[in-house]
């Protein structure tokens, strides 16, 4: 009968978790799924502009990432943070438009620094938090991460779908309907039920008690984590920042930018159905080739996607480019828990996922940012493609020597045969 009762929780949990990933990514996405559009036609940026302000967001983040990721391992699967989370996404729709708006077309410096903190405590780090909880409770209930996140990826895509049609209406609207999806996570947070009295997650609580800050620090000098800072930097965070102003490349391959901005919404939407899709095939494919192999995929994905779009001319080729991600963000994303948990110590695995992925990444993209930014604009978005997809890709060979492999001989002997 406890057996029967301890699954239901479990399986209600699921449920759960998966409507607050799914509203997070809702909120997300009517805020930031067109953010470079808004910025360059709403508020009037240049790329040099929006670089800078996409540089401040990650310079902001690198004040709170650290602090969510050990806060997060301090408080095991406890829902304080995730609470402070969600109250900062339903004032997402006051915040852009009462506030930010304003704020950049006074100053751009005060706005992107005020924006910036705000952004990043919400989404840019709140999705750390968001996800890390996720994979703990499921790490410990027994059910795949990947099948839950997938929600947040078809949340995404649900959002992302009217956002074009949306901002053409109005640039406000889109940030009301964020504030309105926010309640839905605090709702699905609220009846999230942890049994502190089960030995799986009492086992989990008191590792989390005897978390040190010196164990976290210890990070810094092991050679396994800066090998994966490398793969982050030089891989996952140079295809952050190509990302950042795709969609303004992408509008411009249309006739208008109207019609450019909302077939964009329309392709990012079937993307995003795509990668829900593939969220849930992930970590079967992991299992079968290893967390680290699943990052090299993900990479080699990466780079085949940015090189391609500085040889795309026209609208059909360029969509094209845009569906890759469908299949380079699942695999990346269950491989990155899957190598963390194979490769480090698991009671770091918020630490090591908020500050060694993001919080590395947002180092990288602070400096890079500006830089490509300013290289759109001297040599087009095409040729500074090419570019960038060459560093990528040198990376992802770099990759393949320093990551630590999570195949033994046993592993692969089964997989082969």
């Amino acid at each position: 009968m406890k057996n029967e009762m301890e699954s239901q929780v479990a399986k209600n949990n699921y449920w759960l978790l998966s409507g607050c990933i799914f509203s997070f990514f809702l909120t997300w996405s009517f805020c930031f799924s067109i953010y470079p559009i808004w910025l360059n036609q709403a508020i009037g940026l240049d790329g040099s502009d929006t670089g800078l302000v996409f540089s401040f967001n990650a310079l902001t983040a690198l004040f709170i990432m650290p602090f969510y990721g050990f806060l997060q391992d301090k408080l095991g699967m406890r829902k304080n943070l995730l609470w402070l989370v969600g109250s900062l996404l339903l004032l997402s729709g006051p915040f852009f438009i009462y506030i930010y708006t304003p704020l950049l077309n006074y100053s751009l410096f005060i706005g992107a620094i005020v924006g910036g903190f705000y952004c990043s405590a919400a989404f840019f780090a709140g999705v750390g938090a968001v996800e890390t909880y996720i994979e703990r409770v499921g790490r410990s209930t027994g059910f795949e991460f990947g099948k839950a996140r997938m929600w947040g990826s078809v949340g995404w895509a649900i959002a992302t779908f009217f956002t074009g049609q949306i901002f053409n209406i109005s640039p406000s609207l889109n940030f009301i309907l964020a504030s309105c999806c926010a309640l839905i996570f605090l709702s699905c947070l609220f009846f999230v039920r942890i049994d502190d009295n089960q030995g799986e997650q009492s086992a989990v609580e008191k590792a989390a008690n005897s978390l040190k800050l010196s164990d976290a620090v210890s990070l810094f000098q092991q050679r396994k984590f800066w090998a994966f800072a490398t793969w982050v930097i030089g891989v996952s965070c140079i295809y952050g920042v190509y990302d950042q102003q795709f969609a303004v490349y992408f509008a411009a391959q249309f006739p208008t930018q109207e019609e450019g901005n909302s077939m964009f919404g329309y392709l990012n939407s079937f993307q995003v159905f795509l990668e829900a899709g593939g969220m849930f095939v992930a970590p079967f494919i992991v299992n079968k080739i290893g967390a680290k192999n699943g990052l090299l995929l993900s990479g080699a994905i990466m780079a085949l996607r940015i090189v391609g779009s500085g040889f795309a001319a026209d609208p059909i080729s360029i969509s094209a480019m845009k569906l890759l991600h469908a299949a380079e963000l699942p695999i990346m994303l269950v491989a990155i828990f899957k190598y963390i948990s194979a490769t480090f110590d698991a009671r770091l695995s918020a630490t090591i996922y908020i500050v060694g992925f993001q919080f590395m990444g947002q180092v990288a993209a602070s400096i890079l940012s500006i830089l490509i930014g300013s290289l759109y604009d001297e040599i087009g978005f095409a040729d500074a493609y090419k570019i960038i997809g060459v560093v990528v890709t040198f990376f992802v060979i770099v990759s393949y020597f320093v990551l630590t492999s999570d195949r033994h001989p046993a592993q692969t002997k089964e997989a082969m045969s």
